[in-house]
């Protein structure tokens, strides 16, 4: 190791902490940081009250079965929810915490909406600015009406 590596914070492909301690909670160790607090925050609390009646975690759904092509098998194509959640009033939802989500991400979202219509399925992120719990494509609407407000009073004051 090189001197001016050892100053180099090593991180995984999705900026997750490679320190499990931090990402564990009664003993279970999820895949992030922000998933853990999604439970401790809002999937616990909901589940104490009975608003929430059951929950899975890492729950798989087959988005494209496995399949043969030129003597060779094709694995299937497969999507691990981060929560599969059921409520005391029948609703089903499947919740992936997401800060960023990536190419893969978002064509793994359309298929499943396309295989699973019954199911429905949000990304949830966290933004203190915005609320805190927060559907990610609500965010970015919000963000996108801020900008547009933005650029059109800095359009306005540019006029002045």
């Amino acid at each position: 190791m090189k001197k001016e590596d050892k100053y180099i914070i090593h991180r995984t492909k999705y900026n997750v902490n490679k320190d499990i301690i931090k990402r564990t909670y009664k003993g279970i160790t999820y895949d992030s940081v922000m998933e853990m607090r999604y439970f401790i925050e809002v999937v616990e609390p909901m589940m104490e009250v009975g608003y929430i009646t059951y929950y899975e975690r890492q729950k798989t759904y087959i988005l494209q079965e496995k399949y043969k092509h030129n003597h060779q098998t094709v694995l299937p194509i497969t999507y691990v929810a981060d929560y599969y959640i059921e409520y005391s009033n029948g609703h089903k939802e499947v919740i992936d915490i997401k800060g960023m989500p990536d190419g893969i991400a978002k064509i793994k979202r359309k298929l499943f909406w396309k295989i699973y219509p019954d199911i429905e399925y949000k990304w949830i992120t966290y933004n203190k600015s915005h609320g805190g719990w927060v559907e990610y494509d609500e965010l970015q609407k919000q963000r996108r009406a801020e900008k547009r407000a933005k650029e059109k009073l800095k359009k306005a004051q540019q006029k002045d």
